[in-house]
């Protein structure tokens, strides 16, 4: 039994050396004259960090089995879930509707509604098993006060209903409810005023799954500094939630490749298994 113990230490500490990558080098991209693209490029550049040689994945075939927690996420505080018993659906509108016009759209708690269009409160249905949380609004979407409607918003319609789903049929929002100044990162005290409308949301709402899309909102919901290449594909969990965290739709704009877009198809893939769904089949298939 001590050998096999051994053996078993060894692998474990092995497994951990391999997951031990050196942090990518700056990255250059190509300069363009909208905000969105300066959001966007900041959003790769932080997810680009370190990301693990991915394999061939058959992007539609069986889901792969969920994988172990990382030995680092051990660590991590753990969060009591929901007191009280679930609402009803006119419950959860009524609730959402007030929170909305009662107090996020006047809100006046940090500096980020000092130059704010609209507040982005965030839609979808309130009986949804599956909630996407992104990092804060950008230009298109502090002019239109819905979450996700930009570029990287179609992305994930895309990705949506990839999974057999419909936009209507999730919920979307993000962690903080203004847009930053110039789509900078939300800084740690804006993020800490805001995120309590979120988490009233989730408790509200209390989907089956989350998926938090990028590094800030993944970083946020699990309170660590792990960069996103060694987050995404595992899953977590926040307050008896089952969260899995993948790379926001604007990386996969500005890294398109068949690669990010594997890793991606396959996070999803292990979120569908978990909520029953099945991928809808292409034209042609029987």
């Amino acid at each position: 039994m001590e050998r096999d113990v051994k053996n078993r230490l060894r692998l474990w500490l092995q497994s951990e050396r391999a997951l031990g990558l050196p942090a990518v080098g700056p990255v250059q991209f190509s300069t363009a004259s909208t905000a969105s693209s300066s959001v966007e490029s900041r959003i790769v550049a932080d997810e680009l960090a370190p990301i693990p040689t991915p394999r061939p994945i058959d992007l539609f075939g069986t889901p792969e089995p969920a994988k172990t927690l990382l030995p680092e996420f051990l660590s991590s505080p753990i969060q009591q879930g929901f007191d009280g018993p679930e609402l009803s659906l006119e419950e959860k509108i009524a609730r959402l509707a007030a929170m909305n016009q009662n107090e996020v759209t006047g809100c006046t708690k940090c500096r980020l509604c000092e130059q704010r269009t609209h507040t982005v409160f965030g839609e979808g249905d309130p009986n949804a098993k599956l909630f996407f949380i992104g990092e804060g609004p950008g230009e298109t979407e502090d002019r239109t006060g819905r979450p996700f409607v930009g570029r990287a918003g179609e992305l994930l319609d895309k990705m949506i209903g990839a999974m057999g789903l419909k936009r209507e049929q999730v919920y979307i929002a993000n962690i903080v409810k203004c847009r930053p100044p110039g789509n900078r990162e939300p800084a740690p005290d804006e993020t800490e005023t805001c995120t309590p409308y979120l988490e009233r949301q989730l408790e509200i709402i209390r989907p089956k799954v989350i998926v938090t899309l990028g590094r800030p909102a993944t970083q946020h919901m699990l309170q660590t500094k792990m960069p996103m290449g060694r987050m995404r594909g595992h899953w977590q969990s926040w307050r008896g939630i089952k969260l899995m965290p993948t790379f926001h739709p604007a990386y996969i704009l500005r890294n398109d490749t068949r690669e990010t877009k594997a890793m991606v198809w396959s996070d999803l893939k292990m979120v569908m298994a978990e909520l029953g769904l099945q991928a809808p089949k292409a034209r042609g298939q029987s």
